[in-house]
Parts: C-alpha cells; sequence; structure tokens
C-alpha cells in the first residue's frame, strides 16, 4: 500500500512537471508570436561574421525589443552575411543611419542585434539597408587578443627601459 501511495505521488510530480514544461514552451512562443500581432517592416543590415545568431533572435534598441531576426543569408558578391530582421511597426522612427551590432547576451549567451541610434531627421523604412554594422565578436578571438595584447605587454616591458626611471 505505502509503495503504490510513492508510485502515485510520485507520478503527479511527474505530471505536474510536464504541465509546467508546457505553459512555460506556450509563453515563450506568444512572446515571440506578439511581434506578428502587429504590422512589421523589414529592414537588412550586411555583417562580415554573424557568430551563431539565429532566425527568431531579439532585435533590440536601448535595451527594449523592437523586432526579430527574419532570415539569415549570404551574399556571395560581397562575401558577407545578409541578417533580414522585421521591425514592429511601433518603431517606426528610427534614423536611418542607425548602426546594428551583434552583441552576446551574458557571457555565453545567445546572439542578438543591437541597434545603436544615429542623428538623421530620415527614418529605416521597408526594405532599407543598415549600413553601419559591427559583426560578433568570438569568446575565442577575445581571448587570443587578450593574449597576445598580454604578451606583447609583458615582452614590451623587459625588453625596454623603464620611462619613469628618467623622471626620478
Amino acid at each position: 500500500m505505502r509503495q503504490s501511495r510513492e508510485l502515485a505521488i510520485g507520478a503527479a510530480g511527474f505530471v505536474l512537471l510536464g504541465v509546467a514544461a508546457v505553459v512555460f514552451l506556450l509563453t515563450l512562443s506568444t512572446r515571440q508570436m506578439s511581434l506578428l500581432a502587429h504590422p512589421v517592416y523589414e529592414v537588412t543590415a550586411k555583417f562580415d561574421n554573424v557568430g551563431d545568431l539565429k532566425v527568431g533572435a531579439r532585435v533590440s534598441m536601448a535595451g527594449v525589443e523592437v523586432g526579430r531576426v527574419k532570415g539569415i543569408d549570404f551574399d556571395a558578391m560581397e562575401h558577407k552575411a545578409v541578417v533580414a530582421m522585421r521591425l514592429n511597426t511601433e518603431f517606426d522612427q528610427i534614423p536611418n543611419d542607425s548602426s546594428a551590432n551583434i552583441n552576446t547576451r551574458g557571457v555565453l549567451g545567445g546572439k542578438f542585434i543591437s541597434l545603436q541610434s544615429g542623428a538623421s531627421d530620415v527614418y529605416l523604412k521597408d526594405n532599407d539597408r543598415i549600413a553601419y554594422t559591427r559583426s560578433a565578436t568570438s569568446l575565442e578571438d577575445m581571448i587570443s587578443r587578450l593574449l597576445v595584447r598580454y604578451l606583447r605587454t609583458k615582452s614590451g616591458s623587459a625588453a625596454g627601459p623603464d620611462p619613469a626611471a628618467d623622471r626620478r
């Protein structure tokens, strides 16, 4: 009797966990679909490297979500990645000289696009292209740059005279 009771409690917990997972997934898809309820306009931007940017990734401006990545393609003529973004028409006064940067959410988080406002009085409209971009930087690239900088600093200080010693 006691064993069947423990089994029933375990099964109920498992079912509740499954229901919680389904509710979480439904609210997640609702948040991503929320842009579809509003009219959107599309803009593109070309990047040298998009890293692991994914379709559906967030497009934000000043920390506020203004759209989502619609698609990622490759321009064989320029050898660049072309990112298509759907922006909510609620945010229709983004200057056309704004820049698009690929950033990472946290240290190891997913990539997203951050728009930095320009100063133009002309705004982005449907099918415009954002000209100013900054590509994704991989964690490996950052570590190797820091290592090279450290090694240069270390070898430079050991090889040359100390300029502070001349001032004493």
